[in-house]
């Protein structure tokens, strides 16, 4: 095994595998922390990297909870800042009136199509339906893709 920590979840289970594969006469050798449990020095210094591990993995817990409630002390909610932005947002919705498809709108405010679908959704703004646009703009580059005409030369 690369490391002791790889092994398990947790120190319980971690000695738990150790124990069922100590059963089967299956030794374990960590290779990057010199740790052999067939010998009583290895299975000592397992028992004591394992609970160091358990004890890292404690500490990032309690400090990730203690900075998510700091956070929110301070009022955020943990949430990232939106893609589409407001500017975006109405850049868009001139887009989609002047007949752009949903998704040459974001393209051109450099946004992905979901994001922008969410954006408008978010805003309780009904998005035009531009499904005839964007089939036909599908059946024109289908027809002239050389690849699926057969005309391409390798």
């Amino acid at each position: 095994m690369w490391r002791l920590d790889r092994l398990g979840r947790s120190l319980p289970h971690l000695i738990e595998v150790v124990s069922t594969l100590d059963a089967r006469g299956v030794g374990f050798r960590s290779l990057t922390e010199s740790i052999d449990t067939t010998t009583p020095g290895g299975r000592l210094i397992f028992h004591v990297f394992g609970a160091l591990g358990q004890f890292e993995r404690d500490l990032i817990r309690d400090r990730t909870k203690a900075g998510l409630a700091a956070a929110a002390a301070r009022g955020r909610k943990g949430e990232c800042k939106p893609v589409v932005t407001d500017d975006k947002l109405k850049r868009a919705r001139e887009h989609l009136a002047n007949g752009l498809s949903i998704r040459e709108a974001a393209a051109r405010i450099k946004v992905s199509k979901t994001a922008l679908y969410a954006a408008l959704e978010a805003s309780q703004s009904e998005a035009p339906d531009h499904s005839a646009t964007d089939f036909r703009h599908a059946v024109r580059s289908s027809s002239e893709n050389n690849t699926w005409r057969g005309k391409l030369h390798v």
